[in-house]
């Protein structure tokens, strides 16, 4: 896989820009300390089916791929370290990949030469956004593991059928919009705060999808714990209390000891937080809030 960085001082930001299409959310890579615990989190307990793995020369492990559907999964890789960052990548689905190369560059960001086709058949590359975080580009193809898996590993286990957003760590959230928002397209559609004192969350919708990112801004450094909390992925529900009595009913027996609590949060939507074995957030989330009304846009307060 060829990771690009950006430098903040190179990126061109030009509303004459073609953007090319990004239709969705494909996937979100995560580092795990003990593969056989996180197949029981998001095999056993939210019922998503394993759809195939990659393994090392040396016959080790590579990566596990679990499926959620058709066009979106949740990778799995054994970690490097027991201290890195349980995030590994975000990845989006693109419709002409060479396109995307292309209007980076014109962005002045660095690309690769050409995006190469993938051990399971996709065209992809990645590139890092201003945080550091890895964002991959993806193209499935007609020959790709992905589009012949159609249909496949969808079982009526599934606790959700959709993942709706990721959330990530933000510093400096100029330079990620400059980045999703201005190059890439994306629509800020939501700011929020949990205490309304101070702005914690920014959404962005992707430019050819209702499906978004979360931006979770940092006003301290957060420890090990408190960043599995923020860098999350957050699967569509129709009903919370239903998945949730289907999570508790899976639960027993030690799969899943910590509290199955359900909330209205701040953006007016009912929602369920779960904590994988690596303290990755597994957010439970309807599609509606619960009257039909907006939540409030965060507004900073008057300075006293």
């Amino acid at each position: 896989m060829v990771v690009c960085n950006i430098v903040k001082t190179q990126l061109k930001v030009s509303p004459q820009l073609t953007r090319p299409r990004i239709v969705g959310v494909s996937h979100i890579g995560l580092f795990v300390h003990d593969m056989e615990k996180s197949l029981a989190f998001y095999r056993d307990l939210l019922g998503f089916e394993e759809q195939y793995e990659l393994t090392k020369p040396d016959g080790g492990l590579a990566m596990k791929f679990i499926k959620v559907n058709d066009r979106q999964c949740v990778e799995l890789f054994p970690e490097r370290s027991p201290t890195e960052d349980r995030l590994y990548q975000v990845a989006l689905i693109v419709e002409d990949i060479e396109a995307v190369r292309s209007h980076l560059a014109t962005a002045g960001i660095t690309v690769p030469e050409k995006a190469p086709k993938g051990r399971i058949g996709n065209l992809n590359f990645s590139i890092k956004d201003p945080d550091g975080h890895i964002v991959e580009f993806v193209q499935y193809t007609s020959d790709g593991w992905t589009l012949g898996d159609s249909g496949k590993h969808l079982g009526p286990a599934r606790i959700s059928a959709r993942i709706k957003h990721l959330g990530f760590t933000v510093r400096d959230l100029d330079a990620s919009l400059a980045f999703y928002r201005n190059i890439l397209g994306c629509t800020e559609t939501w700011r929020g705060s949990p205490d309304g004192e101070r702005l914690a969350w920014v959404n962005v919708k992707l430019p050819d999808s209702d499906e978004y990112l979360e931006l979770m801004l940092l006003n301290e450094e957060p420890n090990w714990e408190r960043k599995g909390v923020l860098n999350h992925m957050s699967l569509e529900v129709d009903d919370v209390p239903d998945a949730v009595e289907v999570v508790a009913a899976r639960a027993h027996g030690g799969l899943y000891d910590r509290p199955l609590t359900h909330k209205v949060g701040i953006n007016r939507k009912r929602q369920c937080n779960l904590i994988d074995p690596d303290g990755t957030r597994a957010e439970l989330m309807e599609p509606n809030t619960i009257d039909g009304m907006s939540p409030a846009w965060f507004q900073p307060p008057a300075a006293k």
